[in-house]
């Protein structure tokens, strides 16, 4: 037990660090005592966890999108100072009697208040409320009149104009939504609506007579798409008469009738209404009755129809007349107010008027924003069920990494997303990829071997990248491209393919085998690389004897190719040269083999030992080291955590994060298999063998050693040689021997 300021701590050693552990909710409410180096966790992300992510935007009190130690902490105050006995927010539940609620505190008693009154509007008995209860607000504020939201609907008043009122509002300029999902209006659209009422019966009084009463605005209409081609003609007119030279040239073009006369003319209104509105003549007037455009045919007459014009002609100063009319009835209609509510016809706009509940309509508002505290505390009662359901779980996820580290398989860290099957292994340490691009960066530094996949769902739009730690077995066929399934934990079924491998020691016995597979895949290459590069030379050199053939002069019929003659020096040195080489290979397995038959069995057993040792062991302890040293925190950095200590992985918790199949031991039979020989078949072949390899051993005199002589007359000629030698060394010997007692 330690001490930090006032408050006493436990601790525990979980992952290779010490940590903190929080047992009770007096813990909870000392977090603040805490010094924040001993924290797990600094910072983590309010989305992409596997906690409610409603829950962690009402921790997140900054709405920054992260998670950090002041926001914690002021969590942890707020919701321990608010219970009874903090202890409940152990258990993790989705409800609550509300009888718990502290009620000395004055956060605790608005809660409970609050509470007490969703359930009163639900209709529910009892006292105990749940996250189910405040999950439909419109549920909770159905039936009430006033919710404090400032919003006033159809059910807060039950007078008739009033209702009227508010629906005409609703209809003219809009309406918001009320807590309790109705369309409702406040303080705002009311006044906006009173004064859109004022504006468009006061432009209605002060209205202008219309020229041409109700076809006026049709005349305007029709006047405003004539007025520049009337305008167009006159001028032109004007040239005519100026240059009469230039009529032709002002006049329609012939030439651009005849370009588009072979086409479909209904598709050509716009060329046609390019051409002017009549044909040019020497004075600028039009007659009402000359030939029209086509084009403006139409809309010429319709407006002739409206103003009833009394001259045959229409000249310019009696067209600019004819603007004119419209020019007060334009002022007018341009200075049009109130249009929001033109729609309620000018006999209801007189009727709300003249009714004039605006401001009864202001009052039932301000009745209603003055219920907004207690209001928003029964949102609040919402938070709290979430924070007290979740928050535990949280703080067991950041100021410690208990669930991470829990013996129990049933119970995940909230960065851990589902399982990945793949390769006969379930893989429980996955995790969403939020950055890609920080994981390239930091995912290496976490030792472990990772799997990238991109993952795919029908029920589900979208890619969802996941990263999975393969802990336990070997490599086997896990590659780019391998597909398995992912299972999050919602329980959907996503299909995955591998998108990226980092490679580390997976086990030790993974590394007790990875220099024989290396040597083996290394063998592998450079055989496929010789073959490939002799089946390429083999082709360079028929293709080159193919190409070359043509130009080759061609041979006599009955030329004859002489005969090579038979070189027996040449051969000769060959077969010098392959005896040496065969008896120094038997010399070395002569050796060889009286080393090892020399060893008794336990020896033999240890030097079979050292040499896999020699061969594996320097892989297998960078292995153990590499193992040892695995650690969560870069992947968590790399989802945007801000992992304040080491947290290893180490190889007995490994094995506990991915799980291999394993099948009962059955002698089944596989009824497509090759059929093998009889027993006896295979001793007697097998002790043929042996007998072979042993005449052979013998034959090559590789057994004299266990005097077992050759009984080849090669073998047995280096021994009369050196019998001879060693008889005339002791005939020398005698007779120096002699020689010297002779002397004497």
């Amino acid at each position: 037990m330690e001490k930090s300021k006032k408050h006493s701590w436990s601790f525990d050693n979980i992952g290779g660090s010490t940590r903190v552990k929080i047992n009770n909710g007096n813990d909870i409410a000392h977090l603040d005592e805490l010094d924040p180096k001993m924290w797990t966790v600094l910072s983590c992300p309010s989305s992409g966890l596997e906690i409610d992510e409603k829950s962690l935007k009402y921790i997140d009190t900054d709405n920054d999108g992260k998670i950090r130690v002041n926001d914690i902490i002021a969590t942890a105050k707020w919701v321990t100072t608010v219970l009874k006995n903090a202890d409940m927010l152990l258990k993790g539940d989705n409800k609550i009697d509300i009888e718990q609620f502290n009620q000395e505190e004055e956060a605790g008693k608005k809660l409970y208040n609050s509470a007490k009154q969703i359930l009163a509007n639900l209709n529910k008995e009892g006292t105990t409320i749940s996250l189910t209860d405040t999950a439909d607000s419109a549920a909770i504020f159905a039936k009430t009149r006033y919710n404090g939201d400032g919003i006033i609907t159809d059910i807060t008043t039950n007078d008739l104009d009033e209702k009227a009122a508010i629906a005409a509002a609703i209809t003219s300029v809009g309406g918001v939504a009320d807590r309790s999902g109705e369309n409702g209006v406040n303080a705002e659209l009311i006044e906006k609506f009173y004064q859109a009422l004022a504006d468009y019966s006061a432009w209605q009084a002060a209205s202008i007579e219309a020229p041409y009463g109700a076809d006026t605005d049709k005349a305007i209409e029709l006047y405003n798409a004539l007025d520049s081609k009337v305008k167009d003609y006159f001028v032109r007119a004007r040239l005519a008469s100026f240059a009469p030279e230039s009529t032709d040239k002002l006049d329609v073009q012939v030439a651009l009738i005849e370009s588009i006369s072979a086409d479909n003319l209904t598709g050509k209104t716009d060329d046609i209404a390019s051409y002017p509105i009549a044909r040019i003549a020497s004075k600028p007037e039009l007659p009402i009755d000359a030939a029209i455009n086509p084009a403006w045919a139409g809309k010429f007459e319709a407006l002739l129809a409206i103003i009833k014009p009394t001259e045959k002609v229409i000249t310019e100063e009696s067209w600019a007349a004819i603007g004119a009319t419209f020019s007060a009835y334009n002022s007018w209609k341009a200075a049009k107010k109130g249009a929001e509510v033109e729609g309620l016809g000018i006999e209801t706009i007189t009727k709300l008027i003249s009714d004039d509940k605006k401001q009864a309509l202001l009052d039932l508002v301000a009745q209603d924003a003055a219920l907004k505290e207690e209001a928003d505390s029964i949102d609040m009662v919402d938070k709290f069920l979430h924070i007290y359901r979740d928050f535990y779980r949280l703080l067991r996820n950041f100021v410690t990494l208990n669930d991470f580290y829990d013996k129990s398989k049933k119970v995940n860290a909230v960065f851990q997303s589902g399982r990945l099957i793949i390769d006969q292994r379930e893989c429980r340490l996955c995790m969403k990829v939020a950055d890609m691009g920080k994981h390239n960066t930091m995912a290496a530094a976490s030792g472990m071997f990772l799997v990238y996949c991109d993952c795919i769902t029908q029920s589900k739009p979208g890619k969802l990248t996941i990263v999975a730690a393969v802990t336990v077995g070997e490599i086997g066929d896990l590659a780019v491209g391998k597909n398995a399934i992912y299972y999050d934990n919602n329980g959907v079924v996503w299909d995955a393919v591998i998108t990226k491998i980092i490679d580390n020691p997976i086990s030790v016995g993974q590394a007790f085998w990875s220099p024989y597979r290396r040597l083996a895949t290394t063998i592998e290459n450079l055989i496929n690389k010789s073959a490939a590069d002799k089946d390429a030379a083999m082709m360079k050199d028929m293709n080159a004897k193919i190409n070359a053939a043509p130009t080759a002069a061609p041979a006599a019929a009955d030329a004859k190719v002489p005969a090579q003659a038979f070189d027996i020096a040449k051969f000769a040195g060959i077969f010098a040269a392959l005896g040496m080489a065969v008896g120094m290979i038997g010399t070395a397995l002569t050796s060889i083999f009286k080393g090892i038959f020399a060893l008794k069995w336990w020896q033999l057993l240890m030097v079979f030992v050292g040499i896999m040792l020699v061969i594996s062991g320097p892989a297998m302890v960078m292995a153990w080291m590499k193992l040892r040293r695995r650690n969560i925190a870069p992947l968590l950095n790399a989802n945007g955590w801000a992992v304040n200590a080491a947290s290893k992985i180490s190889i007995p918790f490994g094995e506990t994060l991915t799980d291999i199949a394993k099948f009962p031991k059955m002698r089944l039979k596989d009824p497509y298999a090759k059929k093998g020989l009889p027993t006896w078949k295979k001793w007697v072949i097998s002790l043929s063998a042996l007998i072979v390899v042993l005449a052979g051993l013998w034959l090559g005199n590789l057994l004299a050693w266990a005097k077992f002589p050759s009984p080849l007359s090669c073998f047995n000629k280096v021994e009369v040689v050196e019998t001879v030698e060693s008889t005339e060394t002791t005939e020398v010997a005698e007779t120096v021997a002699t020689d010297s007692i002779a002397v004497q």
